[in-house]
C-alpha cells in the first residue's frame, strides 16, 4: 500500500526527500551541497569550500569561540543496482507503509536533514549561544575517500583549528531507533601481494616453481594467527583474504605468479606497523619470493566517556526512552579522519538494516526524533540545558 506522499508533513521529511531526489553517486554531489548551503547561509554560518579532485566539500561554521560542536556527514550514495529490482524509483522519494524510500534515505540523507533542522531550531531559540556550531559535508565517503573529509581536516589542522565534539550521522542503530551509538571504529589495513614462481608444464613440475603451492602454507599460517585479543571496547584483530588469482586459464600450465588481496580490521592494541612486520615475517619464513603493497585507509579511534557521549546518551534517552549501547563494530567511517583534530567523536543515526540495499528506507517516525536528539545535544553542550 502506498501512502499519500505529503512530504510537507515534517521539515526533516521534506528536506530528506529533496536530498534523495538529487542523485549523488560518488563523487557527484548531485546539487545536495548547494541545497544544504542555502539552508545554512541565513543562520550566520561562514561557508568555505574545499573541493578537490572532482569532490565537493563544505565547511560551515557559526561562531568563533570554543567549544565547537560539529555535525559531519556525506551526501554521496552508492549505486542503486538494477532499478527494476526496486518497488519505486531509487531517486524518486516515495512514502510507503510508514517509511520514506529512496537511495540514501538511511545512509545518510535523513541524518543530514535532521542536522539542519536541529540547528535551525536551536539557533532560533538561542541566537547568542556559547561556542560554535560547525557542519562538515563531503561527496567522497562511499568512494575512495581521498579527496573528501580528509582534505577538510588537513586544511583545518594547517590553520590550527580543532573541534571539541563531533557527531557523524552514520546509520548506527540495529533493531530499534536509539539502541546504538558508535564511539569508535577499528583500523583498516589492506595488502596487495604478488608471489613469484616460474611458469611451466604441469607434467614437468621439476622444471617450474608453482607460486600457489609456495603460498599455501604461508596463507594457512596467516589465517590461523591470533593477532591480539582485542580489548574492552574492540574485538580481536581480524585478517581476511578477499581474493586469490593465478593461472593462464589452461589446466596444463603452472602459473608464473599468484596474486593475493587481504585486509586487517584491527584494534588499537595492534599497530599497522606491527601487523605488517608480523605478516612479512611469515612470508619470509616460508621462503616466498614476493612483493607487497600496503595501504592504511584508517587508524582505529575510540571516544571514552565524556561530555559528548553523556549528552548524546541523555538526548537519546529523553527522545526515545531507549538506553543506547556503545559499539565499535562495523566498517570504517569518516570519523577516522575527524578524530585527528577532535578528541571526542561519536556516530549516531537511523536504523541501518536497509543501507546499500534495494528499497533502502527510513521510518517516518524516526525523522523528527533524529532532529530532536541532535537539538537536545546542542542544548546541553552549548546552552547548558538538560536533555
Amino acid at each position: 500500500m502506498t501512502d499519500t506522499p505529503d512530504f510537507s508533513a515534517d521539515p526533516v521529511l521534506a528536506l530528506s526527500a529533496a536530498l534523495i531526489a538529487r542523485p549523488s553517486l560518488t563523487p557527484d554531489d548531485g546539487g545536495c551541497i548547494d541545497l544544504l548551503t542555502a539552508r545554512l547561509a541565513p543562520h550566520g554560518f561562514r561557508l568555505e569550500r574545499f573541493d578537490c579532485g572532482g569532490v565537493r566539500n563544505l565547511w560551515a561554521r557559526r561562531g568563533d569561540a570554543s567549544p565547537v560542536v560539529c555535525f559531519a556527514g556525506h551526501v554521496d550514495v552508492v549505486p542503486s543496482g538494477p532499478e527494476s529490482a526496486w518497488q519505486s524509483q531509487p531517486f524518486v522519494p516515495e512514502i510507503r507503509d510508514g517509511h520514506l524510500y529512496g537511495r540514501g534515505a538511511a545512509d545518510m540523507k535523513a541524518s543530514l536533514a535532521a542536522f539542519v533542522v536541529a540547528i535551525e531550531a536551536f539557533v532560533a531559540a538561542h541566537p547568542d549561544h556559547a561556542g560554535s556550531i560547525a557542519v562538515l559535508l563531503t561527496s567522497d565517503e562511499e568512494g575512495a575517500a581521498i579527496d573528501g573529509t580528509v582534505k577538510v581536516v588537513e586544511a583545518l589542522r594547517a590553520r590550527g583549528e580543532r573541534l571539541d565534539w563531533c557527531i557523524v550521522g552514520e546509520p548506527t542503530c540495529e533493531a530499534r531507533f536509539g539502541d546504538t551509538i558508535k564511539n569508535g571504529r577499528r583500523g583498516s589495513l589492506s595488502a596487495v601481494m604478488k608471489v613469484r614462481g616460474q611458469q611451466g608444464h604441469v607434467a614437468y613440475p621439476e622444471r617450474a616453481r608453482n607460486p600457489i603451492h609456495a603460498l599455501a602454507p604461508a596463507l594457512a599460517e596467516l589465517a590461523a594467527t591470533v593477532w591480539d585479543d582485542g580489548d574492552d571496547f574492540f574485538p580481536p584483530t581480524s585478517c581476511q583474504v578477499s581474493n586469490i588469482h593465478a593461472g593462464t586459464g589452461a589446466n596444463n600450465v603452472i602459473p608464473g605468479e599468484c596474486g593475493l588481496l587481504f585486509n586487517f580490521r584491527f584494534a588499537p592494541v595492534s599497530s599497522a606497523e606491527e601487523l605488517k612486520a608480523r605478516s612479512e615475517a611469515i612470508f619470509r619464513r616460508h621462503g616466498l619470493d614476493y612483493e607487497i603493497d600496503w595501504q592504511l585507509s584508517g587508524k582505529p579511534f575510540r571516544t571514552g566517556r565524556g561530555p559528548l557521549l553523556a549528552a548524546l546518551t541523555a538526548a537519546i534517552r529523553a527522545t526515545t526512552g531507549t538506553e543506547p549501547a556503545l559499539s565499535t563494530s562495523g566498517g570504517t567511517s569518516d570519523g577516522r579522519f575527524i578524530a585527528e583534530i577532535c578528541d571526542e567523536v561519536a556516530e549516531f543515526g537511523p536504523i541501518n538494516a536497509t543501507i546499500h540495499k534495494v528499497d533502502e528506507c527510513v521510518a517516518l517516525e524516526t525523522l523528527p526524533a533524529l532532529a530532536d536528539v541532535y537539538r537536545r545535544v546542542l542544548n546541553q553542550l552549548l546552552a547548558g540545558e538538560s536533555a
